[in-house]
C-alpha cells in the first residue's frame, strides 16, 4: 500500500505592507484547510524583522493553527533575546525554530550567540522545557561548514542540547536526505527530521537562494530553469518536479513535509493536491 504523509507545516515571512498582511491572512486561511501541524514565521538577519515576526505570528493566531516563530541569535545580546522570548511566552507560543541566522551587513561581531547551539543552551537554561525547539539540518552540508563530518557533528550537538526535531534546508533530489537520515539512524537519533520543500516560483530567485544556502541545483533542474522562460511554464514544470520529489520522500517514510511558501498559495497548493492530501 502506498504510504501517505501524516502532516504538513507551512513557512511564511513577515509582510512589510498592509496589502501583504491581508494576503498572508488570506493565504493562511486557505492553507489551514489542510489541518497543518503549525505555521512558522521567519526572523530577519540580526533580528531585523523581530517586530514583523511577532506581528505576523499574532495575526496567524486567528486561524486556530499552532504558530511557531523563528528566532536567530547571531548579532544579538542575551538581554535582547530574552525580551523576545518573554514576548513569545506571554503570547503562549510554545514552539520555536531556532537558528544561528545571518549577520546583516554593516554590523560587526556575532553578539552573544555565534552559533545556534549557544542559543539553544540559553533557551534551555532560562525556560527549561517550556519551548519545543526545532533546528535546521543540512543534507547537502552547510555552506560555511569545514567538512561534512564537522557539519554533522554540529547537528548532533544541537539535538543533544535539547532540540526536539529538525527541518532540513531545501533540496531537489532525495538521495542527500536519504543519506542524512541513514547517518542519523546509525547514531540512534529518533527525533523527527522533516524535509523542507521549496516550490519553484522564479528562476533567478531560486538560483540566488540555492547559492546562499548551499542547495545544489542538479542538471535536470538547471535545464528546466533555462528552458521554461515563461512563468506559467516554469511553474507547471516545477509542480511536476516537486511533486515527484515529495512522492519519493513519502515512499521513504518521512514524518511530515514543511513547505517554504514564500507567502504564495501556488504552486504549493497544486503540489499538495497532486499528493492527494485532502482538505
Amino acid at each position: 500500500m502506498k504510504k501517505k504523509v501524516q502532516s504538513l507545516s507551512f513557512e511564511f515571512f513577515p509582510p512589510k505592507t498592509p496589502l501583504g498582511k491581508e494576503k498572508l491572512e488570506l493565504l493562511a486561511t486557505k492553507l489551514r484547510l489542510y489541518s497543518p501541524e503549525y505555521f512558522s514565521v521567519t526572523f530577519g538577519a540580526g533580528g531585523s524583522t523581530k517586530d514583523g515576526t511577532l506581528e505576523a505570528c499574532l495575526s496567524l493566531l486567528k486561524t486556530k493553527i499552532e504558530v511557531c516563530p523563528h528566532l536567530s541569535g547571531i548579532g544579538s545580546s542575551k538581554q535582547t533575546v530574552k525580551e523576545i522570548l518573554d514576548q513569545y511566552k506571554n503570547y503562549n507560543f510554545k514552539r520555536l525554530v531556532v537558528l544561528r541566522g545571518d549577520l546583516p551587513s554593516g554590523i560587526g561581531g556575532t553578539g552573544d550567540f555565534p552559533y545556534a547551539i549557544n542559543l539553544i543552551q540559553f533557551i534551555k537554561e532560562i525556560y527549561k522545557d517550556y519551548f519545543k525547539i526545532e533546528v535546521a539540518a543540512y543534507p547537502e552540508i552547510h555552506p560555511e561548514a569545514s567538512s561534512e563530518d564537522s557539519d554533522f557533528k554540529n547537528f548532533l550537538k544541537k539535538i543533544e542540547a535539547g532540540a526536539s526535531g529538525a527541518i532540513t534546508q531545501f533540496f531537489f533530489e532525495p538521495e542527500p536526505y536519504f543519506q542524512f537520515i541513514e547517518k542519523c539512524r546509525k547514531k540512534g537519533l529518533e527525533v523527527p527530521i522533516v524535509p523542507g520543500i521549496m516550490p519553484i516560483h522564479n528562476s533567478k530567485a531560486l538560483i540566488r537562494m540555492s547559492k546562499n544556502c548551499g542547495a545544489k541545483i542538479p542538471k535536470w533542474l538547471e535545464k528546466g530553469l533555462n528552458q521554461y522562460t515563461k512563468e506559467q511554464d516554469l511553474i507547471k514544470f516545477g509542480i511536476e518536479a516537486i511533486t515527484d520529489l515529495c512522492s519519493k520522500l513519502i515512499d521513504f517514510g518521512i514524518p511530515s513535509i514543511h513547505f517554504y511558501t514564500v507567502n504564495r498559495e501556488e504552486p504549493t497548493d497544486s503540489i499538495i493536491n497532486n499528493l492527494n492530501f485532502r482538505k
